[in-house]
């Protein structure tokens, strides 16, 4: 079975018109969601952690719905029945756009929460005794911290997330597991594209997923 893979066809022109499209829209895809999703992220945590309940019930209600539903409903979901509720398609790129900042939100969030719990309180309280506002004392003080100290585990759910921007096949996005996919149809083989894809996937994830080992060791030596 082996011998009869032929990966031939992978010219140059069959990379640079079917896979480098869908790669730039995974990571166009990676790099929103990911700022968007962090920077929503960090306000739900913060609403949450404010221990004001018209605060933290609706983001503790947000982060819990979107982490107890699997991401490919979301994204046929937001795909299906938002332009029912505003009366026009949003397209399968914007859509899924909007869909992962909104549902990763929900995740960092809860990694920007932990963060924020894990600077000393007493950091909080030299802040509040230097004549800083609570929200000076969060800017300045106490969210550089968190970030620091949850780079390694913001950028580990980054890597996560790209692996997901595969399933916006369900929507039609052409992602790059979509250009793989058609080049695989127009040539017949569907096999051998299926296992470049994999392996490219693999050889992306896991030189990312080094890179932040080496992070994270060495914020550890900077501790």
């Amino acid at each position: 079975m082996l011998a009869a893979l032929d990966f031939s066809f992978f010219t140059p022109d069959v990379i640079s018109g079917y896979i480098i499209k869908g790669f730039i829209f995974s990571l166009q895809l990676t790099i929103v969601a990911m700022i968007g999703g962090i920077v929503l992220g960090t306000l739900l945590a913060l609403m949450r952690l404010s221990g004001k309940n018209w605060l933290v019930m609706p983001a503790a209600a947000y982060v819990n719905t979107m982490r107890s539903v699997p991401l490919v409903m979301v994204i046929l979901w937001f795909f299906l029945l938002i332009p029912l509720v505003i009366g026009k398609p949003l397209g399968a790129e914007t859509s899924a756009l909007i869909t992962f900042t909104l549902f990763e939100a929900a995740y960092y969030s809860e990694i920007m929460r932990a963060g924020i719990q894990s600077v000393a309180r007493g950091q909080v309280a030299a802040g509040y005794a230097l004549g800083m506002t609570y929200r000076q004392t969060m800017g300045l003080v106490v969210l550089p911290q968190a970030f620091r100290n949850m780079l390694p585990v913001l950028l580990t759910q980054t890597i996560i997330l790209f692996q997901d921007t595969s399933l916006v096949y369900a929507i039609g996005a052409y992602d790059l597991l979509k250009g793989f996919e058609i080049a695989g149809k127009n040539f017949n083989r569907p096999v051998e594209t299926y296992l470049v894809a994999a392996v490219l996937y693999f050889i992306i994830s896991f030189s990312l997923s080094m890179l932040v080992r080496k992070l994270q060791q060495r914020i550890a030596i900077v501790r």
